[in-house]
């Protein structure tokens, strides 16, 4: 049996105005890449998705709703394998003075930059997005995960079995 060794949560977010929300990531001498907002599961996790939460307002100061997980990501690790769920969502607050979180102390791990990217596959073109599979499923399903994240949430349609 493969065993789990890591998981985490992250999100496409979408603003209000259509924009993905990212986070550029600058390292000392290396290229500058961007990241969706997200991080490691913690022992007080519940669910992949309440991760997400807490994950949002510590990186953004951030609340979302309408979150779909749209795709599991499988990294092999040392010991077993990691999955990152990716979900798609709509930002509805962000108040970055609210971060919180070891990444915004440690001056060795770089930059965190809250940047606004126009939803549009020519922009995504623009930026390097990782991981490379994240990258190319949101610009492969942009429209689709906006849409997504606009949709009204409603009752479950019932469906019949026969």
């Amino acid at each position: 049996m493969t065993e789990i060794v890591k998981q985490s949560s992250r999100a496409l977010l979408f603003d209000s105005e259509r924009r993905l929300v990212l986070i550029k990531r600058t390292k000392p001498d290396r290229e500058p890449y961007w990241v969706a907002v997200g991080g490691g599961l913690e022992l007080e996790d519940r669910t992949t998705e309440a991760a997400l939460h807490r994950e949002v307002h510590e990186e953004l100061g951030g609340r979302i709703d309408r979150a779909r997980q749209v795709l599991l990501i499988t990294d092999d690790l040392p010991g077993g394998i990691g999955l990152q769920h990716v979900y798609t969502a709509r930002l509805v607050s962000a108040d970055l003075a609210q971060r919180t979180g070891a990444e915004f102390d440690e001056p060795g791990r770089g930059t965190y930059e809250v940047v606004r990217v126009p939803a549009t596959r020519e922009a995504l073109s623009q930026i390097r997005l990782l991981p490379p599979r994240l990258a190319e499923f949101a610009h492969a399903n942009l429209h689709g995960l906006l849409a997504l994240t606009e949709q009204e949430d409603g009752p479950e349609e019932a469906v019949e079995v026969p």
